[in-house]
């Protein structure tokens, strides 16, 4: 059987911590933050955890062989 790649998007949005949960980004910050409230630029700092469900697909599907 072949081995499976890692999708490459993937790679740059999420990394796995050292209990194996997935951190990513917080959403919202590129651009329009004049529109935006004070308490949503604050609480998008940083980085969070997936949530279990969405943190099984990404190591399934698109992060095989990170350990």
């Amino acid at each position: 059987m072949p081995k499976l790649k890692n999708k490459s998007g993937a790679k740059k949005r999420f990394r796995l911590t050292a209990t194996g949960k997935v951190r990513m980004n917080q959403a919202g910050k590129r651009h329009g933050m004049r529109k935006r409230s004070q308490k949503m630029i604050r609480n998008a700092r940083g980085s969070a955890l997936l949530c279990d469900a969405d943190a099984k697909v990404v190591r399934r599907n698109f992060l095989p062989y990170a350990k």
